[in-house]
């Protein structure tokens, strides 16, 4: 991994930044480009949001697009992934006693999010418990279609899991369930820039995404997919200038030109659009940066760190490497106060990395990024020794580089 990525981010000095994943963080000429669109804006905010706004917001869809394997007219932005996920979710005409399938590795905000939908339409939700350890797609698919039944409407899964950190194989999944005619709805906040995807070949339904993770741009910098075909069962969550009263009709069009599947959701009252203006800036400096090669090295750092913290433990990994997110690992440690041990991070060692409790696992969910060092994961493992008696003698010596 190239030592000298970290003079391209704006990351402090005196902390050991291992928790990419939760918001990312933005390279300095991304970042500087956002600002230059918000100069734009503040410079005559008239003409930027009320003449050139519709033509401005195209770049970042084609980029978008191009990135994700599919069309412009079928990717929006939206501010982030929950976002985008209820609109879908508030979207879809369930009754009571339709089924929502899901699994138990679900973000707890979506798990919020598809309560509230059950609550107003008394649709119910099915969960899943996923076989662990995490070995095996077909087990995975299998739990999965054996919770269908005919009262199955959607089946919403993470595509890469918040507390787990486990790339769930949901092609197949997918293909069952349009099968049956069931809606596929992906949470894929941590996926864009993280691994590749293909939206038009995976034949999902509705996917939403962070930019701000993993393709590093400002936040407030998502999207939402939508196959062609069921871009018209969507209404935007709030209405706004983009909706027109005939949106609904064959061949509509929104209100700035577009499709009403892009104005309805694009056009949402006075917002500041830089962040989502930024898009192909982050997309330039991942080639710039030959990022496959430094998302190689990443993933290697990250699978070593991980061997090294399980063979102190004594603890086995969640899953086989091949269902660990490349850059993410949840890595399992000994029965403890999960505050407690983040807290004392925190404050004894300046490191920031998520540590919780999901089921009966304690865990640490590690995130490498292009910034990150070696001697930043010798650091780690010497305070969680330390932190959590593993017998050892740690030697700590504070290291950034």
């Amino acid at each position: 991994m190239s030592s000298n990525l970290a003079k391209h981010f704006l990351l402090r000095e005196d902390v050991t930044f291992l928790n990419h994943g939760s918001f990312g963080a933005c390279p300095r000429p991304v970042f500087e480009t956002y600002q230059r669109f918000q100069l734009e804006l503040e410079g005559e905010p008239v003409d930027f949001l009320g003449r050139r706004l519709t033509e401005l917001m195209k770049a970042p869809r084609v980029a978008l697009g191009e990135f994700l394997g599919t069309s412009s007219e079928n990717v929006v932005g939206v501010i982030n992934a929950t976002g985008g996920l209820n609109i879908v979710a508030q979207s879809l005409d369930l009754k009571e006693g339709d089924e929502i399938v899901t699994t138990d590795h679900e973000y707890s905000a979506l798990e919020k999010t598809w309560a509230y939908v059950t609550r107003r339409t008394g649709a119910k939700v099915v969960v899943v418990n996923v076989p662990m350890p995490f070995v095996s797609e077909a087990a995975f698919t299998d739990a999965l279609v054996a919770a269908f039944t005919d009262r199955t409407r959607v089946l919403f899964l993470s595509h890469i899991t918040s507390p787990t950190a486990l790339v769930f194989p949901i092609e197949r999944p997918i293909a069952e369930a349009r099968k049956r005619g069931i809606w596929t709805v992906i949470d894929g906040a941590h996926t864009p820039g993280h691994i590749p995807l293909d939206l038009d070949a995976m034949g999902v339904d509705f996917y939403s995404g962070n930019c701000h993770k993993w393709m590093m741009t400002p936040k407030g910098s998502a999207f939402l997919y939508a196959r062609p075909e069921v871009q018209g069962l969507l209404n935007p969550l709030v209405i706004s200038h983009g909706w027109t009263i005939d949106s609904k009709q064959p061949d509509a069009k929104g209100a700035f030109g577009n499709s009403p599947f892009i104005d309805e959701i694009e056009m949402q009252g006075t917002r500041d659009p830089s962040a989502m203006l930024a898009i192909p800036s982050a997309i330039a400096f991942r080639k710039e940066h030959d990022w496959a090669s430094v998302q190689r090295a990443c993933t290697a750092l990250a699978q070593e760190t991980a061997l090294r913290l399980s063979e102190l433990t004594g603890l086995a990994p969640l899953s086989s490497p091949e269902f660990s997110a490349p850059q993410m690992v949840a890595m399992p440690i000994p029965e403890c106060d999960p505050q407690e041990i983040h807290k004392q991070l925190w404050e004894r060692y300046k490191i920031e990395i998520p540590v919780l409790k999901w089921k009966d696992h304690c865990i640490a969910r590690l995130s490498v990024q292009g910034y990150n060092s070696k001697p930043q994961m010798d650091y780690l493992l010497e305070a969680l020794t330390e932190l959590l008696n593993l017998n050892a003698e740690p030697q700590l010596k504070r290291q950034h580089g």
